[in-house]
């Protein structure tokens, strides 16, 4: 029976049995990287140069990116190294730094979210007051808060699973090292401590979907309460892409972790992943920059 200590490395689940659909799934990764790495350094390096940019807004959208990119980064070159070189181990230090790395991202990117809701209910309901509530130094301290928010969150959920004695082996039902994965192989019942740190981030996770729903809905009543067609479609123009990237990142998480027991399956599990690891850092780039004005400018004129 084997144990933590004894473990030096873990299975990762391949994409494919034959070699040539791991290099078919090389590229298509190789591909997916590229894209989410130039649409999120694109967001970078415009609201970095471009002075017009900043503005409270785009700095919470530049910390989105990186987080985009932190997290993509986590998993995929390990798979597509894995995929090339027709291998599925990963060390036991690497697979730790996977379940601290990408928790800590995806919280963290969760928080930001909430936080730019309430700027886009500053922006939208309170637009006076707009300087005066987001100023450069409450805007470092949320984006501050939600960074250390994720890092806490990781933090926890690392230190209790890697406490763990794994009695079941080392082969993962996953393409990089998730918690779920990891904890069927802790031996019976020794994962029960990790269910009260889970049950902690979920009452958290819920607080900020509560706080996310509640800006929206003040936010649409203040749109239809506005007399003027051209300031509705305007101030719904603001808030789009924010609620495109929330929708998204909200409906991929939940289906992968709500998703019923009897739909579990190797194959299913690979797809679920691919969307809330893959999809979010590729899409909310394009997402922003196709709704937003300033972005769209500047996208247009690199593209000329």
């Amino acid at each position: 029976m084997s144990n933590s200590s004894s473990i030096t490395e873990f299975l990762l689940l391949p994409f494919a049995d034959t070699r040539e659909l791991q290099l078919l799934y090389f590229v298509l990764f190789l591909g997916i990287y590229l894209a989410a790495l130039l649409g999120n350094s694109f967001i970078l390096t415009a609201v970095a140069c471009n002075h017009h940019l900043h503005t409270p807004m785009y700095f919470f959208l530049l910390n989105l990116a990186l987080l985009d990119l932190g997290c993509i980064s986590t998993t995929v070159p390990k798979a597509m190294a894995n995929s090339l070189w027709d291998t599925s181990a990963i060390s036991y230090a690497g697979c730790a730094a996977q379940v601290f790395l990408f928790p800590f991202l995806m919280s963290a990117e969760y928080f930001l979210l909430t936080v730019m809701s309430y700027d886009r209910y500053i922006a939208i309901c309170k637009p006076l007051h707009y300087g005066t509530l987001l100023g450069s130094r409450a805007c470092a301290q949320m984006a501050a808060s939600a960074w250390g928010s994720g890092f806490l969150n990781a933090v926890l959920h690392t230190a209790n699973t890697f406490s763990l004695p794994f009695c079941q082996g080392n082969a993962l039902d996953q393409f990089f090292c998730e918690i779920p994965q990891i904890l069927k192989l802790s031996c019976s019942d020794s994962y029960l401590r990790e269910i009260w740190v889970l049950m902690v981030a979920i009452c958290f996770a819920s607080g900020c979907f509560v706080f996310i729903l509640f800006s929206y809905v003040q936010i649409f009543s203040a749109v239809l309460r506005m007399p003027s067609e051209q300031g509705r479609h305007k101030a719904f123009s603001m808030c789009l892409p924010h609620l495109f990237v929330v929708s998204l990142f909200l409906s991929t998480g939940f289906f992968a972790y709500l998703k019923p027991l009897s739909l579990s399956s190797p194959t299913l599990n690979l797809v679920v992943a691919g969307l809330y690891s893959v999809v979010p850092p590729t899409f909310n780039p394009l997402i922003y920059s196709m709704r937003n004005k300033e972005l769209k400018s500047l996208a247009q004129g690199l593209l000329l």
